[in-house]
């Protein structure tokens, strides 16, 4: 057994491969930080929380949510994430991809404490330093080399294009 509190785990659902999946595992402290300094499991019916990445052909954020294991004593969550979103995150920028992870990690926390009426106040301001879904789909389909110029409008030295947040 293992003293974990945030267990994320990948599972493919279609057919690819991310370069930079390896450095997302920093998703694990970072999120069982939060998890830790929220203090959502004291009162919690469960010890840990088991979040699965299922990497599909659409972004759905509210997760699944199994039954509690009476044995171990997690919650198994699943949320699915849209790989081909995920592999232009990869090919741009690394770090992009690990943040669209951390975005949807912290999103599905959020649905166990609104259906578990644990404190959230902890995870919401954590989740407001990361952009919603959306803001990534947008950046994608105008396939700029570096999302961070639509924070601003100015001109994006990778496309020569204006664009606007």
């Amino acid at each position: 057994m293992h003293n974990r509190k945030f267990v994320p785990g990948v599972i493919f659902c279609k057919k690819g491969h991310l370069i930079n999946l390896q450095k997302t595992i920093i998703i694990q402290d970072l999120i069982e930080g939060i998890i830790i300094n929220s203090s959502i499991l004291e009162t919690a019916p469960f010890k840990w929380i088991n979040l699965m990445y299922r990497l599909t052909e659409r972004n759905k954020l509210k997760p699944y949510f199994m039954k509690i294991n009476q044995k171990y004593g997690d919650l198994p969550i699943a949320v699915e994430l849209d790989l081909d979103l995920l592999k232009w995150a990869d090919n741009t920028d690394p770090q992009l991809l690990i943040d669209i992870f951390i975005m949807a990690g912290l999103e599905a926390l959020l649905y166990v404490c609104d259906k578990y009426q644990l404190p959230k106040e902890r995870i919401v301001s954590e989740r407001q330093k990361y952009p919603d879904i959306q803001f990534y789909i947008d950046v994608n389909r105008l396939k700029c080399c570096n999302p961070l110029y639509l924070i601003t409008s100015i001109k994006c030295r990778i496309c020569q294009r204006i664009h606007d947040a």
